[in-house]
């Protein structure tokens, strides 16, 4: 790629003219602005206190060189410390030519000996999934798309959160006001079924605890004596216990739960390499524990619980078991990272949860350190900011979740009605026409999700994200589908074959045709930050700056309507070779794009 030549090409020049030892890929190189002639700007401000020169005369020294010693620069311009070069746009037929058929190109296909574990989605046996989780499932599902295409082996993987007080709260909560309410007999799916008496806990929870306030006790005091409360924190010591009823209540209730979240990861197109399950590993973090509180580097409390002290790190204590036994979050945890280790021989492991967990993954790194695993270096927590509405935050124990099953079919509606009023179901069958809805309503939510950068709390408008113009990704697809029909002319009116075409390299470019090819070009380093950073965000921006640029190119040249016969074919190429860079883009987000609208 041309970026890379000009890192070696710069950074030999460094090394000659000051005797340094600056390797290629530590020469940062972005797009240079509009608004100054030049295609590629080196910051040289990182040189300055090493050579001692001012900026400006070290940019002309490095400029002067590059200059003399590359055939793909053809001049420079120094604006303060911003070295601007201009490149060759004969560079760009060879480019074009080299990469139009290149079946991987963005990708780096070799492999990593690397085995990355990505933990995403962990959703509650409580609830169904809802909007925060189509955040935390499109991060991760995009993440390990990202690091497959960086060579690495990516290893997708669930925790279910299938045990503790939460899931009896739904539990009790049935037993006691369902009258043996099923998904067969309501009509309801599974994990909505098993939500609404989570809901039904809570308004009950709260009703005792103002009647035990009323009562003379503080709000503390009421909390804990709710007879519902203790009725739930009892079924999880006889869970624990391995009851016979409320094991079989608890399977029969989850069961009904992973239907219901089946259908829906289904329909958002998310699968896992292997899924775990909390009621499997908390036993393993039980007996990591007492090891750790054996070797001392966990210690008991009078009551009988079991703490961390983790001061030293400028942290506090933390509990790793409760005075009665049972585990808490942090216990399985600890379990569950070792089994992950275990199972796959992971050189890193990835965590895709909230920022409102950062503290708990501080710990989960400390704790494992402390228990001797070398590994646990390489933790890292992919923190992700919340996801509002309009009408502000979710919240789920009081029923105003919003639900990823309603958001989605919101989409499809929502995606239908404007595909019909502007006609962009022209000539498609009824059943290809739902195709294209689905397509579009799934790549409008996750585009509009993906494109902001993970650890920002975002706004998600559901209408703005189906828009067929702007940053979306409707107008992404709708510029694949604008390319595909331009291909598929071409094979059928110009009998073209593009495999055979051999791009002439003496044709004159126009500045909109290289605008796209330099897109076009920055396709792996983007690839590669984006892996770097955990970041599909890049990928998004990315997409979408290709989008605009060959629209801009579209309305300015002609394609099929050019008389001259070697430019027409060089187009037609520029345009197969940008649907199919789109493609691959909206794939590592986890994108269809529509062959036809």
């Amino acid at each position: 790629m041309i970026q890379e030549i000009l890192q070696e090409s710069i950074s030999k020049s460094i090394n000659d003219l000051y005797n340094l030892n600056v390797l290629p890929q530590e020469v940062v190189l972005q797009p240079t602005k509009k608004e100054f002639e030049g295609d590629y700007t080196l910051v040289v401000f990182p040189y300055v206190k090493i050579v001692k020169k001012t900026p400006e005369i070290l940019a002309k020294e490095i400029g002067e060189k590059v200059k003399a010693s590359s055939d793909i620069v053809t001049d420079y311009n120094v604006i303060k410390g911003f070295l601007n070069f201009s490149t060759n746009k004969s560079y760009w037929n060879t480019f074009l030519n080299k990469n139009k058929n290149n079946e991987t190109f963005g990708y780096h296909t070799q492999k990593e000996k690397n085995t990355i574990v990505v933990e995403f989605s962990s959703p509650n046996t409580n609830k169904p999934l809802h909007l925060g989780h189509i955040r935390n499932n499109l991060l991760g599902w995009s993440i390990s798309q990202i690091l497959k295409a960086n060579g690495y082996d990516v290893k997708k993987v669930n925790l279910v959160n299938d045990r503790g007080v939460h899931i009896c709260k739904s539990m009790v909560a049935w037993l006691k006001f369902a009258n043996k309410e099923t998904p067969q007999s309501s009509g309801m799916k599974g994990d909505h079924l098993v939500g609404k008496y989570y809901v039904v806990f809570d308004k009950e929870y709260k009703k005792e605890i103002n009647e035990l306030i009323s009562q003379g006790l503080s709000e503390q005091e009421a909390k804990k004596q709710a007879p519902i409360m203790q009725e739930a924190q009892n079924m999880l010591v006889k869970w624990e216990e391995k009851d016979k009823e409320t094991r079989e209540l608890w399977q029969k209730m989850n069961s009904w739960v992973y239907d219901g979240f089946e259908a829906t990861y289904k329909r958002l197109g998310i699968d896992f390499d292997k899924i775990y399950y909390e009621s499997d590993t908390y036993l393993l973090g039980k007996d990591l524990v007492k090891e750790g509180l054996e070797k001392g580097v966990f210690y008991k409390k009078e009551d009988g619980s079991v703490w961390i002290n983790l001061t030293e790190e400028g942290l506090d204590e933390k509990l790793l078991l409760r005075k009665d036994g049972t585990s808490v979050y942090m216990t399985q945890d600890i379990g569950t990272a070792c089994l992950r280790h275990k199972d796959f021989d992971s050189n890193r492991l990835i965590y895709v949860v909230g920022n409102e967990q950062i503290y708990h993954f501080q710990v989960l790194k400390i704790v494992m350190q402390r228990l001797g695993f070398d590994w646990a270096k390489d933790i890292y927590h992919l923190s992700y900011g919340m996801v509002e509405l309009p009408n502000g935050k979710m919240k789920s124990r009081e029923g105003t979740v919003v639900d990823a099953d309603e958001l989605m079919q919101e989409m499809f509606d929502e995606a239908k009605q404007q595909t019909l009023e502007k006609g962009k179901q022209h000539d498609l069958s009824p059943e290809q026409a739902e195709e294209l809805y689905n397509t579009l309503s799934l790549g409008a939510l996750k585009y509009f999700i993906l494109k902001v950068d993970p650890s920002k709390t975002m706004l998600f408008n559901p209408q703005e994200s189906i828009d067929f113009n702007g940053n979306t990704g409707p107008f992404i697809q709708y510029t694949f589908a604008r390319i595909q029909s331009i291909i598929r002319r071409a094979k059928e009116e110009k009998n073209i074959d593009i495999a055979k075409i051999d791009i002439n390299q003496d044709i004159q470019l126009t500045d909109k045709e290289i605008e796209v090819l330099k897109t076009l070009s920055s396709f792996p380093n983007v690839t590669k930050e984006a892996a770097k950073n955990y970041s599909p965000s890049l990928i998004a921006n990315f997409v979408y700056t290709l989008a605009k640029n060959f629209n801009t190119f579209y309305q300015d040249c002609n394609i099929l309507r050019e008389e001259n016969q070697d430019i027409m074919q060089e187009r037609i190429c520029l345009a197969f070779f940008t649907g199919e860079v789109i493609k691959r883009a909206m794939n590592l987000l986890g994108i269809d794009v529509p062959q036809r609208m």
